[in-house]
């Protein structure tokens, strides 16, 4: 048995029954122990742009939102969507968009106990996070460090090395420019930004992360105009194959609906992080006098990430492939089914919606490479702050400078080597990462209760 053969067995077992029953569970306990903080997304959405004056912090609201939005709306968007139908099936979209609908519960309670249990640092800056709320709130420091090990280790392949990948390998494929020259190109970038800390970070990325987001909807929605006929029968393959994958053919790893819930649910955590901790770090440095407030901000990245992109792109997705089907082999549904298997099993995750982006004409291609570029070095960007505070929790300030060239040789090596074995570790951390959390949230769930209470309405 390989080295690889061992992490997938691990990564199989670890995204079993046990996390993916945790984490929706979790989801769904938080959605209704707090009384549906969902209908307060407009809420949150109006106060992401106002300002909260005469508070501390070190970044604005905004600010923080769209950091935790660069580490999100990215390649798993792109690619983990198209990586879960690849995998688990078009069924899989809509445990995806599911796991965002109840995150949303998730990710407004992390970033509420990151700003209530966050610290001032000997620098004088703010910092939190699941580790300072598991040392605080729970006082098991021992848990604080495991998880800050976690996040510290899962940046170095969801943060970094898998996103510069995905980068080169596109670059490559559509201009012919070496993976070396990628990664020395965005290594070279991500100094430039880095340099000035997560300030310099924040302000990169509300320059970038609305841009490009706007960029990517205006490039689906034309998809979805272009294949407006099969755009009806894409969302009902997607929520039929969600609970009886042999709707799309059943050639499918498994063939059954835990393991296109486990596909589905597991990428929805790699788009949205709901669950993982990750965006509580940077909620923690937002101007706020309110945790609160700022958790229904943070909430709101959920929405934006997992129930508006990932469900664009799963639709341009499976009604792209639908579009492709040839007219006679409708009629027969065994026929069709073994299509559509065929076609969903046999394809690379990062190509499914390469190719839909590809029927735009004379720009698709290079908007896509384009987008894909971008959207990769603003993850790492966030990716950096989450990694850096969680070094800082371990070993302190000092340990920034060398950590920081670290993260930049992984960059670089990234661009270079192959990532089978990297996107599954990037699994397993995720899925570490997400114990500890959930361990915190349920237990800390009465405080989230009373401060929910004593602020929501007033907000």
């Amino acid at each position: 048995m390989t080295f690889a053969d061992i992490l997938s067995r691990i990564s199989d077992l670890l995204w079993g029954y046990p996390l993916i029953i945790l984490l929706v569970g979790t989801h769904i306990y938080l959605t209704v122990r707090l009384r549906f903080p969902q209908r307060k997304i407009g809420t949150g959405i109006r106060l992401s742009v106002a300002k909260d004056k005469g508070s501390a912090g070190d970044v604005s609201q905004f600010g923080s939102l769209a950091t935790a939005l660069a580490a999100t709306i990215g390649t798993g968007n792109i690619i983990g969507v198209g990586t879960a139908i690849a995998l688990g099936g078009p069924g899989a979209v809509f445990w995806c968009w599911l796991m965002g609908v109840f995150g949303i519960a998730t990710k407004y309670s992390e970033a509420l106990l990151a700003v209530k249990y966050r610290k001032q640092s000997e620098q004088g800056y703010m910092v939190g996070g699941p580790m300072y709320v598991l040392e605080h709130g729970l006082n098991a420091r021992w848990a604080g460090i495991l998880f800050a090990a976690f996040t510290v280790v899962a940046s170095f392949g969801l943060g970094s090395t898998v996103q510069a990948n995905a980068v080169s390998t596109i670059v490559t494929e559509y201009t012919g420019i070496e993976g070396w020259t990628t990664g020395l190109l965005m290594a070279a970038l991500v100094a430039m930004v880095t340099i000035g800390g997560i300030r310099s970070v924040a302000r990169i990325c509300t320059a970038l992360v609305p841009f490009m987001a706007a960029l990517y909807i205006l490039g689906c929605m034309f998809l979805l105009v272009s294949n407006s006929a099969f755009v009806g029968p894409a969302i009902r393959l997607i929520v039929e194959s969600a609970f009886n994958p042999a709707a799309a053919g059943g050639g499918f790893v498994g063939g059954t609906v835990i393991i296109t819930a486990r596909y589905g649910i597991a990428r929805g955590l790699f788009s949205n992080e709901s669950g993982m901790g990750s965006a509580a770090i940077v909620a923690a440095s937002a101007r706020t006098k309110n945790a609160v407030r700022q958790a229904l901000v943070s909430s709101t990245g959920t929405f934006w990430d997992t129930v508006v992109v990932c469900a664009l792109t799963g639709i341009v997705i499976v009604s792209n492939v639908l579009s492709d089907v040839p007219a006679g082999a409708t009629g027969d549904m065994a026929t069709f089914g073994g299509i559509l298997s065929e076609r969903f099993s046999s394809i690379d995750g990062g190509t499914f919606t390469s190719m839909a982006f590809d029927k735009i004409p004379y720009i698709g291609s290079p908007l896509f490479v384009f987008i894909l570029a971008v959207f990769a070095f603003s993850t790492i960007l966030g990716w950096y702050v989450y990694a850096v505070r969680a070094m800082e929790y371990l070993a302190g300030p000092r340990s920034v400078r060398i950590f920081s060239w670290i993260f930049l040789g992984a960059v670089f090596a990234g661009s270079v080597i192959s990532l089978h074995v990297v996107w599954t570790l990037a699994d397993i951390f995720n899925g570490l990462m997400v114990i500890p959390n959930m361990i915190a949230l349920v237990c800390l769930s009465g405080v989230l209760v009373r401060e929910t209470k004593k602020y929501i309405d007033r907000i």
